[in-house]
């Protein structure tokens, strides 16, 4: 089943009203209010963030809560083989090869490719457009593995995310577990600190417009929060979804990039966890994930000041 926004929000006002959701009227408040009715609708716990490298800007929502990163921090991997590539570390051109006991689930890219050879490029391409799990083990382990993940995230400034494991185990994440896990603050910086072009950035311009280029090229979020995004701007994400073994929620998640027609950049990281032993509701999740897409358009078209809630 679909659910419209008009439908969605109002059902979602319905169940606040009966949660005393407060009616705060400041801006801020606003917003709360609406991302509170938001999280209500759905259940578990709603993590957004909002960042704008430029000015500082942020408008936040339970955005330092912790959740599992998923295949979320597949676009982190893919800048740190970059970074690795321009310090001269490493060679993308590099030719490697997978053998049928490599493969693991959710590999587009790897399980179809005829000779099961190709370089570290296409790997880091797959990775981030189709988010091949086996792509991302190969590539994962010649950076260095989790430790030279987390130890990349800390060089950004990040002491929240972490990575502890590979596809598609880190995907298991129940109850206090820390490993393979991220906030929407972190991640929503991290974005920022990659992707703008200034001395910040661990990559340079060329490499940064690749990057932005191949979050573009991922197609398999386009319901999520760049659906809530007007076509004519540039947006890029990367989603990430978990199974529900026992005890844990389902994980939906969505990161990303968007350029506004003045040419500024703003990035946002939002996460979706829901209940133990609730069942999947995608379809729900994501027209949530849609009316964050349109509050981070509204919010770009008037942010001149930092908003923090």
């Amino acid at each position: 089943m679909r659910f419209d926004r008009r439908s969605l929000l109002a059902g979602a006002a319905a169940a606040a009203g009966i949660s005393c959701v407060p009616l705060d009227q400041s801006g801020p408040g606003r917003l709360q209010a609406k991302f509170a009715i938001l999280q209500r609708s759905l259940g578990g716990r709603l993590g957004v963030a909002f960042h704008r490298p430029d000015s500082g800007a942020s408008l936040l929502y339970r955005a330092n809560d912790v959740f599992p990163t998923a295949s979320t921090f597949k676009t982190s991997l893919v800048a740190l083989a970059m970074a690795m590539e321009q310090r001269g570390e490493i060679d993308l051109s590099d030719q490697v090869s997978w053998t049928n006991d490599d493969l693991r689930a959710h590999s587009p890219f790897t399980r179809d490719h005829a000779t099961m050879r190709a370089s570290l490029l296409e790997l880091a391409r797959a990775a981030q457009t189709v988010s091949d799990n086996t792509a991302t083990n190969i590539l994962l382990d010649r950076v260095g593995g989790p430790p030279a993940m987390t130890q990349f995230w800390r060089s950004l400034g990040d002491d929240v995310s972490r990575l502890d494991r590979f596809e598609t185990e880190l995907n298991v994440v129940i109850g206090d577990d820390p490993r393979d896990s991220t906030s929407p603050l972190a991640m929503a910086a991290n974005l920022g600190r990659l992707l703008r072009k200034d001395a910040t950035s661990p990559l340079d311009d060329g490499r940064i417009d690749r990057l932005r280029r191949w979050m573009v090229d991922t197609g398999n979020a386009l319901t999520r929060v760049r659906s809530g995004i007007p076509a004519e701007w540039i947006a890029g994400d990367k989603p990430g979804n978990s199974g529900a073994p026992p005890g844990m929620g389902y994980l939906r998640g969505d990161i990303g990039f968007v350029v506004d027609p003045s040419g500024a950049l703003s990035t946002f990281a939002a996460y979706h966890q829901a209940p133990v032993d609730d069942p999947l509701d995608a379809d729900r999740v994501d027209a949530v994930f849609a009316e964050i897409g349109r509050t981070l358009t509204s919010w770009i078209r008037a942010s001149s000041t930092s908003l923090s809630i």
